[in-house]
């Protein structure tokens, strides 16, 4: 028999916890009920298409259903806004600056491009969490240009208000990445060549479907992968995000829902972020992880397609070092490339680095030789702003050094997780817009003076890079991807 002391331990321990998780969900309820009021665009959804549906609908179901979902969002937030909600800087507002409809293309949606001859293969792109299409057009636009079918979905919940992450799972965006590849399939046919290119969260799910096309044979399985700061890893935190929004189930405590409430002025990407989105991007890391070991161990990843990834050494998003040791560590030898963009080593910006950020790309690197290409893109030297690009070939130990004839911005120390898909030259992101957009935003040239303590947005959102000088570079490393495609063995024309 269990003796009297045992359970009275047992039941001390047991209201000690119970009182520590009261404590927690009173805390972070008030937490959360000290930040700013939560709006119509953070309490309404869009009425979403299940996992299931989505994989039993046709992209032409799934557009009904998308602009179903924006004509309600109209009548529901835009048309019920309160006067001091109709800003010039709010999204949500027909008369603003940055309503996304009034734009010449309203990137939140769904797209497909075409080629004008014939077409020579099939591409779905795929976008980040809290983002849109826009941040993948550039690269689909290239693809267009080359004769592939641009297939590009507006991943559920995104491209609508923040509310509507609040309701969506990662399943239905790997259901909507399976959608997008039957689309692609139907419009170009089976006999080009697929590839799957995806942004952050899309660069997870590209992942995980080449990876279950592996298991799975009615899955059509792509010929190649590009990943622009894919989130392969997350922060250790996102696991437990969970438990943060708890104290939600209680309408006074409705907050506790939400990582970050912050205004909406960018018209093609959530500014707030709610706890839901941080747990399912959790969950997908994890399956995606899980699945590389288990098919890695059972030598099933031998017939992979080539990866090539852009990421940035500095990433507050996603794990750098997850892009490294949970997938390129467990790639088989098929000319995989990984592309680092390394910090801006010039002198005069060197003292005010963390030391460790100095060494930060040869810490991240395993010894050659490895089985994947690695290219770093750096400083010339450490006295000029002028840069090279640093490659070792997969199975070599010798590095190449290539002029790229392109120097840091004076005043960029870094690139940055939301910077790599865009050209400095973007209108509403680039530092440099060859021309401004309908209404004169340029989100990427904001430069803002005062004191501290003043704004509803915190200073390293405004400092955060947007826009990627190296975007040329990148393309033309995709265009090569692109060309080997039309080759019948693909590797040796990687190789050359």
């Amino acid at each position: 028999m269990v003796s009297n002391t045992l359970i009275k331990v047992v039941k001390r321990v047991a209201w000690v916890l119970l009182t520590l998780i009261v404590m927690f969900l009173l805390i972070r309820g008030y937490q959360s009920e000290q930040g700013p009021a939560l709006h119509r665009w953070h309490t309404w959804s869009a009425d979403e298409m299940t996992a299931d549906q989505i994989d039993h609908a046709s992209f032409a179901d799934y557009l009904a259903r998308e602009d179903a979902i924006f004509r309600e969002m109209k009548i529901e937030v835009s048309d019920k806004l309160s006067d001091e909600e109709k800003t010039s800087l709010n999204r949500f507002y027909a008369q603003s600056q940055v309503y996304p409809a009034n734009f010449q293309t309203n990137w939140n949606r769904s797209f497909i491009l075409k080629p004008t001859g014939t077409v020579k293969g099939a591409v779905v792109l795929l976008h980040g969490l809290t983002d849109s299409p826009y941040s993948v057009r550039y690269l689909a636009q290239a693809y267009q240009q080359q004769g592939f079918v641009a297939v590009v979905p507006r991943l559920p919940g995104h491209g609508t208000a923040p509310g509507s992450l609040t309701k969506v799972d990662w399943k239905s965006w790997l259901a909507v990445t399976r959608l997008a590849v039957r689309e692609a399939t139907r419009l170009a046919g089976a006999q080009v060549p697929l590839h799957l290119v995806g942004y952050s969260n899309g660069g997870a799910l590209a992942m995980k479907y080449a990876l279950d096309s592996q298991q799975d044979n009615t899955l059509r399985k792509p010929q190649q992968l590009v990943l622009l700061s894919p989130m392969i890893g997350v922060t250790a935190y996102a696991r437990f995000a969970g438990l943060a929004g708890w104290p939600a189930i209680f309408p006074v405590f409705a907050k506790a829902a939400w990582l970050n409430i912050v205004p909406e002025y960018n018209p093609f990407k959530y500014n707030s972020f709610p706890v839901r989105a941080a747990r399912q991007s959790w969950l997908l890391t994890q399956a995606l992880q899980d699945q590389i070991v288990q098919l890695s161990r059972r030598g099933e990843l031998s017939h992979l397609p080539p990866v090539l990834t852009f990421q940035s050494v500095l990433d507050s998003t996603v794990s750098t070092r997850a892009v490294v040791n949970a997938l390129y560590q467990y790639l088989p030898d098929n000319s995989s490339q990984l592309v680092i963009f390394d910090i801006n080593q010039a002198a005069n910006l060197r003292a005010l680095f963390r030391p460790a950020l100095y060494s930060a790309v040869n810490t991240l690197l395993p010894a050659a030789p490895r089985h994947y290409a690695t290219t770093v893109i750096t400083n010339a030297s450490a006295t000029t702003y002028d840069t090279v690009a640093r490659t070792v070939a997969a199975d070599q130990t010798q590095e190449v050094v290539e002029p790229l004839h392109q120097a840091w911005p004076q005043d960029m120390y870094s690139l940055s997780h939301i910077a790599v898909p865009f050209p400095l030259t973007d209108s509403l992101y680039g530092r440099e817009p060859i021309e401004k957009n309908r209404y004169g935003i340029s989100l990427g040239t904001i430069s803002l003076r005062g004191e501290t303590s003043s704004l509803t947005v915190g200073l390293d959102t405004l400092m955060r890079n947007t826009s990627n000088p190296f975007f040329d570079y990148m393309m033309a490393q995709i265009n090569v991807r692109i060309a080997c495609s039309q080759q019948a063995d693909v590797q040796p024309c990687l190789k050359e």
